[in-house]
Order: structure tokens, then C-alpha cells, then sequence
């Protein structure tokens, strides 16, 4: 069966939609009338397409199986899946998932993309289905990091989650199901506490832009992207475990040692990380940085696999 993924707004995270639903054999019909989108989307595509091609295509898979739209109302029609894709505004959202859900054919989930609203306030202005519009927010680059968190709304069913994981499945993701709506979900409220940290150390002058990322990437980072938090801190417990670990190091959590309040984004913080990444990134464009980045992850994913075989399960004991 030929399945549909219809795409509403291609900038990086629609883009990445597109790339990953191309790559499985899907055909994606994508809508966005910000002018030049349709070469945009062209030009992502050809930028990722080699990474997708070293992880592995689907029977079928072709860039041509892609086709732009030109209205809200037809780009809904003949799909199995629906990822809406607009700028964070609620009130634009509100407009764009309205339309979906009453041009839409009955039944076909809503899939919104967005990193911080509730799903029961995307369902609002949707009086027809508003069970199926739900949070499936992806992380970047979409094409290639196979995590989706899924969230319901007041309205949502389980029989609606369960369309949804099937379909993202699908797609070779790893559907997380969010236990219940909170603003940012999950992953976003971990980066954006360790994104606030990094802040404050560039700000008090602790570090520069360089030295936090080469904490992460030759520290928790390596760790993180096997174990994760909680599993990590385990082995820090040594034989005992967790257990042992937080009667040792739990007593310093009280320690103030972390700043929650993200600090002022004045000019002089601007600068000084705006200047930071620009001298990490050499001269060097973003596509070549993206292409550096693919051919990691290609990597990276293959020796997650090797050594966690068990995750294909995990979304289900979540």
C-alpha cells in the first residue's frame, strides 16, 4: 500500500518530514506559500538524501514522489497522515489545524509538530475530530533521529494514540507517548535546562561557546547517547546501583550549583555567543555543517543499535 504524508510548512522541521517520509516509500504532498519553498524543499532533499541512502531506503523510495499543493484544502486529500508544521503561534495554529480537521478525511490523524503548546489547546478551534489532533513533535534533523513524542489531548482516545504509533512507526520512529500534556514535553525540557545552564556560563564568563559544547560532546554527551540520564547515574552507583548513587551524591542537589532562570539576553550575551559559534563553525556553511552532522548520526545510530538492541521494544514499556 502506497501510504500519503501530507506536509503543511517546509522550513527545517517540515523539510525533515518530507526527507524521512520520501526515504521510507512514502509520497508526501507538502503545502507552503512562502515563496521559493518549493526549491527550498528541493535542495533540502538533495542535501540529505546521501545520508538517507547510507542508513538504508525503502523499497520505492525516490525524491520524485513528492508534489507541492496549492491550498490547505487540497493538500489533505487521499492521506493516511498529517503533520502540520507552521511557526509557533497559537493563533496561527489554531487557523492552520481548523482547516485540516474539516477538509481532512475522517479518522486521519492530525500530527502537530510544535515543541512547547498542549495538545488540548491545538484541539480547540477543531469541533470536528479534535481527538485525532495531537502533539507529534520530532527533533532535528527529522530525517534521521527516529524519537517522536506523541501527546494527547482531552479529547484524544486510545485508539487515536494507537493509530498514531502505528503510523509513526511506519515511518521508522521511535514513538514516545507522553503519560500527560505539559508544556515543552519531555526532551525540550531537558535541553532547554542544560541550554539555560550554558547560557549562564558563557555570560559569567566561565566558559566559551566551544568549551560547553566539547563538555558535552567529550562528556555526558558520549554516556547520553546510550544510557541516558537516569541509567548513567545508575553506574555511578557502582554494584549497588542507583540506590547507592543518590545516598552519595544526592545531598548535592541542594548545593546551588544551578541557575534555573535563563539570564537576560542582553546585546553583550548576543554577541559573545553569536561570535562563539561563528568561530566553531570556520567559515564553513550550515548544508556542509549538516552533511558533517548526517554522517555521524548515520554512524552513531548503527552503534546504538549494536549495542541496544532492546530499544526496538522501549516505546512500549514507557
Amino acid at each position: 500500500m502506497n501510504r500519503q504524508l501530507s506536509v503543511i510548512g517546509t522550513g527545517v522541521i517540515g523539510n525533515g518530514w518530507i526527507a524521512r517520509a520520501l526515504a521510507r516509500g512514502w509520497n508526501v504532498v507538502a503545502f507552503d506559500p512562502a515563496p521559493g519553498a518549493e526549491s527550498r524543499t528541493h535542495a533540502f532533499i538533495d542535501n540529505a538524501w546521501p545520508s538517507l541512502e547510507r542508513l538504508g531506503l525503502a523499497d520505492g523510495a525516490k525524491p520524485e514522489r513528492l508534489r507541492f499543493s496549492d491550498s490547505l484544502e487540497a493538500v489533505v486529500q487521499g492521506a493516511d497522515l498529517i503533520q502540520e508544521n507552521v511557526p509557533e503561534r497559537l493563533e496561527l495554529k489554531h487557523e492552520v489545524l481548523a482547516a485540516l480537521d474539516a477538509n481532512a478525511a475522517s479518522g486521519v490523524i492530525i500530527g502537530s509538530s510544535t515543541s512547547g503548546f498542549k495538545p488540548s489547546d491545538l484541539q480547540k478551534n477543531c469541533p470536528r475530530e479534535p481527538g485525532r489532533v495531537i502533539v507529534a513533535h520530532p527533533f532535528n534533523p527529522v530525517y534521521l533521529l527516529p524519537l517522536v513524542e506523541l501527546v494527547g489531548g482531552t479529547a484524544t482516545s486510545a485508539r487515536d494514540m494507537e493509530q498514531a504509533q502505528a503510523l509513526y512507526r511506519e515511518l521508522a520512529m521511535r514513538p514516545l507517548v507522553v503519560r500527560r500534556e505539559i508544556e515543552g514535553h519531555i526532551a525540550d525540557r531537558l535541553m532547554e535546562a542544560l541550554w539555560r545552564e550554558a547560557l549562564h556560563l558563557v555570560n559569567d564568563g566561565v566558559a566559551t561557546t566551544e568549551e560547553v559544547d566539547a563538555a558535552v560532546v567529550y562528556g555526558c554527551g558520549l554516556r547520553w547517547s546510550l544510557m541516558g540520564t537516569f541509567l548513567t547515574f545508575h553506574l555511578a552507583g557502582g554494584e549497588p546501583g542507583m540506590r547507592h548513587m543518590l545516598e552519595q551524591f544526592g545531598p548535592a542537589l541542594k548545593l546551588p550549583w544551578t541557575k534555573l532562570e535563563a539570564p537576560e539576553l542582553t546585546d553583550a550575551l548576543i554577541d559573545r555567543v553569536v561570535e562563539g559559534c561563528e568561530f566553531q563553525a570556520a567559515g564553513r556553511p550550515v548544508t556542509e555543517l549538516d552533511r558533517r552532522r548526517d554522517a555521524f548520526l548515520v554512524e552513531l545510530l548503527d552503534l546504538v543499535q549494536r549495542y541496544w538492541p532492546e530499544a526496538e521494544g522501549l516505546e512500549g514499556r514507557i
